[in-house]
C-alpha cells in the first residue's frame, strides 16, 4: 500500500525563528568551512545554514526528512531569518561530504562553558570532578539495496549500525562529547574510544562493558576517577575489609573491601593502582532477548559489584554514584525519541556526526532557554510555539511556571 502524500510545508507552519538569531552569531564561524575549492564563489548553502536548518528539522515537527527540509528553505520567512537561498535537495546531500563535523565542538565548548550547573546531589559535594556518565547507543540505518544483501549475507542483519560513544555531564545534564563510529570491534570498541577521549578532573561511571585494567589505569593517570561496574563472574582477592555504617546498608551495600584484581602473575594484567570493591544488592534477573518479555541485557546474579579508585568517599556514595548512571539512558531516550534521531537525514559518518552535534547543540539551548534539564514537556511546549499553535506569551509563562516550581523547590 503506498504511503499518504505529506502536504507541503507552508509559511504559517514555521514560526519562532528570532530564537535563531541568537544562533547565527555562533555559527557565523562556520561559514567558510568547505569553500577552500570554491574559487568561483558558487556555493549556495554554507555550513552555518546547513546547521540552522538542522535545528529547524529538530525543533518543528512538521519538517521530518531531509525533503521537508528542502521545502522549508524555499519559504521567504525561513530564507530572511537563516541567511540562505533555496537549497535543492542535492546540495543538501552534498553538504556531509564537504563540511567537518568536528568544527561544531568549538561551538558545543562556548555553549557548555554559558551554562551553569543545575544543581549537584548535596550528597555528592565530596565526590571530585564532573560526575561523567559514559555509555554507548546503536543508532541503525536502511543502506541501499545491493549493500544491504551484502550484510545480510555476511552478518545475517541487513541495518549498518552505528555507535554514539557519549559522555554525559550528570550535573549539568547535557552531553559533553559524542563520538560516532561503525558498530564493531577494534578501534570502535567501546573501551578503546574511550581510552582515546578521557579527560582530567572527572569522575567517570561505566557499565560492566569498559571493565578493562589499561582503561582503569589511564583513567587515573590522567586526574581522574572511575567508579565501575564489574562482571559478575570477575575474580579478586580480598586484601582489607571496612565495617559498612547504617547509611550504607540502607543503600543496600554488602561489602566495602579494598581488592587485588587479575590473575597472579601477570603484573601488566593487574590495576596499577589500589581499586576499592563495592558490592550492593539488586534484584537478580535472567536475560531472555527482546522478544521474550525478559531483560534484553546480560542477567544478573542480585550482586552488583563496583570497582573504584575513590578510596576516602564513603560506600553508600559510591553506590549513589552509580545510580546516576542511568541519567545517560534518559538522555539516549529523549535524544531518539523526543528530538527525533531515530531517523538519520544522511547515513554518512559525517552526516550522522553533524546531525548528533547539532542535537547536543539543541539540548544545550533548551538548558540556556529554561535554566534547567530538557525535559519531554518542556521540548513539546517549544514545539508548539514553533508551529505556531502556541504564542510566545504562552511558551514564556510555561517557562516562567518552572521557574518558580523550581525556586519553591529549593526553599523547601
Amino acid at each position: 500500500m503506498a504511503g499518504q502524500r505529506r502536504d507541503e510545508i507552508t509559511e504559517r507552519d514555521i514560526t519562532g525563528l528570532k530564537y535563531f538569531d541568537q544562533l547565527a552569531p555562533l555559527l557565523a564561524r562556520l561559514h567558510d568551512e568547505g569553500c577552500a575549492r570554491d574559487r568561483a564563489g558558487n556555493r549556495q548553502l554554507h555550513y552555518d545554514q546547513y546547521c540552522l536548518l538542522i535545528l529547524l528539522y529538530l525543533f518543528n515537527p512538521i519538517v521530518t526528512s531531509l525533503r521537508g527540509l528542502q521545502q522549508a528553505s524555499e519559504l521567504a520567512k525561513v530564507q530572511k531569518k537563516l541567511g540562505c537561498s533555496r537549497a535543492a535537495l542535492g546540495s543538501l546531500s552534498e553538504a556531509t561530504t564537504v563540511f567537518d563535523p568536528q568544527r561544531l565542538q568549538e561551538v558545543i565548548a562556548e555553549l557548555g562553558q554559558r551554562l551553569q550547573p543545575l544543581g549537584r546531589d548535596p550528597r555528592l559535594r565530596d565526590v571530585p570532578g564532573a560526575l561523567t556518565a559514559v555509555d554507548g547507543s546503536l543508532l541503525s540505518a536502511l543502506p541501499k539495496l545491493m549493500q544491504a544483501s551484502w550484510l545480510k549475507g555476511q552478518r545475517g542483519n541487513g541495518l549498518v549500525k552505528w555507535r554514539l560513544h557519549t559522555h554525559f555531564e550528570v550535573d549539568r545534564y547535557v552531553p559533553t562529547r559524542i563520538d560516532v563510529t561503525p558498530d564493531g570491534g577494534g578501534e570502535h570498541d567501546e573501551r578503546a574510544v574511550m581510552e582515546r577521549t578521557i579527560e582530567a578532573d572527572r569522575t567517570y561511571v561505566m557499565d560492566r562493558g569498559y571493565a578493562k585494567f589499561t582503561l582503569f589505569n589511564r583513567v587515573v593517570a590522567a586526574g581522574s576517577s572511575y567508579v565501575c561496574r564489574l562482571r559478575d563472574n570477575s575474580v579478586y582477592e580480598v586484601i582489607e575489609e571496612f565495617p559498612l555504617t547504617e547509611a550504607d546498608r540502607a543503600l543496600n551495600v554488602l561489602s566495602d573491601q579494598i581488592g587485588r584484581l587479575g590473575q597472579s602473575g601477570k603484573a601488566d594484567a593487574r590495576p596499577d593502582h589500589k581499586i576499592r570493591l563495592i558490592t550492593v544488592r539488586i534484584s537478580p534477573h535472567t536475560s531472555r532477548g527482546k522478544y521474550r518479555g525478559g531483560s534484553t541485557g546480560p542477567g544478573s546474579d542480585g550482586t552488583l559489584r563496583l570497582a573504584t579508585n575513590l578510596l576516602d568517599v564513603p560506600a553508600e556514595i559510591i553506590a549513589l554514584i552509580y545510580i546516576y548512571r542511568w541519567t545517560i539512558e534518559i538522555f539516549f531516550r529523549f535524544f531518539k525519541h523526543v528530538l527525533g534521531c531515530r531517523h538519520l537525514l544522511s547515513h554518512s559518518q559525517n552526516g550522522i556526526e553533524i546531525q548528533t552535534y547539532c542535537a547536543i547543540i539543541a539540548c544545550l539551548l533548551i538548558s540556556l532557554w529554561t535554566g534547567r534539564k530538557p525535559t519531554l514537556r518542556t521540548y513539546e511546549m517549544i514545539c508548539w510555539y514553533f508551529t505556531g499553535m502556541a504564542s510566545e506569551e504562552e511558551l514564556l509563562a510555561h517557562l516562567a511556571k518552572l521557574k518558580a516550581h523550581d525556586e519553591a523547590k529549593q526553599k523547601e
